[in-house]
């Protein structure tokens, strides 16, 4: 009776924990797609929202950046609901993503045909008049347009008291279309895609210009300051440059210092391969490192750690087998002409520096893009010295020479992540200053490897002719 009297606890407690268990992970689910669900108990009136669309060759990487920036305003408490527009053909397991884990409003739309797509050939700008449905949203008072590179540095929503247009003018004649605010109506979108279709004026051939062209008076507006009653404007504004600060302000400087209202929102308009998601943006872009971390904070680099994981084992079998066949290893492939001694001096020489060449590019190519900078910059240079030990084990070559432009790019890493340059244009001419001074280095290791690769060429280990065997006859191929 004891023993049974035992047991049955022993059931009643797991079939509890099991219980809570199940309650929790519902708790969990219920969390997850709780941003659709009290958006829609709490009607809010006001939307955070960006598009994504499908055809470009970084449409992963734009989908990162748009859960990382719609997580980073959950993380600033926005009063608002945020909203994705997605065109049809964005991946059901993208969506499903955004609306579970993110809490996101995912609302699918066709993507609106772009007749400007002859003046500008950029497949990334293709299809950004889907930018124009952001006016339809009818439920909303407000709506926050945004791209995906913009990285939040506090909550933002006053904005919701501008007027049916806002934007800021980066450039001093050409608003940016990077960050507007608009008040959603049927009849502006029926409008405007009435304007799309007879190929109204358009300067770039994508969303930005279409807007400058659509709403041509903006620079007349006055300038926006949220009323400290809360009350929403009428009209259309001009946004404080705190809005959308240019990256390149913070590059000069080091520091922001813009006057101009709130330093709340950063925005990356630069080329597409300097935007901050790029594990090489930091740092050669100081602010890369401020956007990874962001992601750290909420998104996390889940999907890319199982790839770095395996990149990591792969160099460090490479650095163990390259050391434990380095007696033999000069001798895997072999193959000697008789035709001409110097092309095949010539070819080896070639083979070699072709073999140190992609010992420094490969591992670049192999990294998963949107890494953290710490884990990519290491990984770099963890695969970079596995695969020029093949290089030094195979030709016999001199191991700092070989790994001078590694120890280079360490170097100036470390001048470029330096905090305590006075301005941007000091930490230019710091690595400026360095450069010149490792240059030379470069071309010594450079002119050692040569000299090296020279002499073994000479020695028996690289001269079949000379072992203590009868040369092949004509055109022979040896393998040992």
């Amino acid at each position: 009776m004891m023993w049974r009297r035992t047991a049955e606890i022993v059931v009643v407690m797991i079939i509890s924990i099991l219980l809570r268990a199940s309650a929790a992970t519902e708790g969990r689910r219920n969390n997850k797609g709780d941003g659709e669900d009290k958006s829609n108990n709490n009607k809010n009136k006001n939307a955070y929202a960006t598009m994504m669309y499908m055809g470009t060759p970084r449409d992963y990487e734009f989908y990162v950046a748009t859960r990382v920036m719609m997580r980073s305003l959950l993380q600033h408490q926005v009063q608002a609901d945020r909203v994705v527009i997605a065109s049809v053909d964005v991946p059901l397991r993208w969506v499903r993503a955004m609306e579970v884990e993110d809490g996101l409003k995912v609302v699918r739309v066709e993507n609106i045909y772009n007749p400007y797509r002859a003046d500008n050939p950029n497949d990334r700008f293709k299809l950004t008049m889907n930018k124009l449905y952001a006016w339809n949203l009818v439920n909303y008072e407000r709506v926050i347009m945004l791209d995906a590179d913009n990285l939040f540095l506090q909550n933002t929503d006053e904005l919701f008291q501008c007027g049916q247009f806002c934007a800021v003018f980066i450039n001093p004649c050409i608003f940016h279309t990077g960050l507007f605010v608009l008040q959603p109506s049927a009849e502006i979108f029926k409008d405007m895609l009435h304007e799309v279709e007879i190929r109204r004026p358009n300067s770039d051939g994508a969303d930005q210009g279409f807007l400058g062209s659509y709403f041509s008076n903006l620079l007349d507006m006055p300038m926006f300051h949220p009323p400290p009653n809360g009350t929403k404007l009428q009209g259309q504004y001009r946004l404080p440059l705190g809005y959308q600060m240019d990256a390149s302000y913070y590059y000069l400087k080091l520091r922001w210092n813009v006057p101009c209202g709130p330093n709340s929102v950063i925005t990356f308009p630069g080329a597409v391969w300097m935007k901050p998601w790029y594990w090489w943006s930091w740092p050669v872009l100081p602010l890369g490192f401020s956007w990874h971390e962001q992601r750290r904070n909420s998104l996390g680099y889940g999907a890319e750690m199982p790839m770095v994981i395996l990149e990591v084992i792969l160099y460090l079998g490479i650095i163990a087998l390259t050391r434990l066949a380095r007696p033999n290893f000069s001798k895997l492939c072999y193959r000697r002409f008789d035709k001409s001694v110097t092309v095949y001096h010539a070819s080896l020489k070639f083979l070699a520096l072709a073999s140190i060449l992609a010992a420094y590019i490969v591992p670049f190519l192999l990294i998963p893009y949107t890494i953290h900078p710490m884990v990519g910059w290491s990984l770099y240079l963890l695969g970079s010295f596995s695969l020029c030990s093949i290089a030094i084990n195979a030709f016999l070559l001199p191991t700092l020479a070989v790994l001078t432009p590694c120890i280079g790019i360490f170097g100036v890493l470390l001048v470029m992540a330096c905090p305590w340059y006075k301005d941007g244009v000091v930490r230019a001419l710091s690595v400026f200053a360095y450069a010149f001074c490792a240059s030379p280095l470069l071309w010594v290791s450079f002119t050692r490897v040569l000299a090296t690769l020279q002499v073994s060429l000479e020695r028996e280990a690289f001269l079949p002719s000379r072992l203590n065997e009868s040369p092949p006859p004509p055109g022979f191929n040896k393998l040992y």
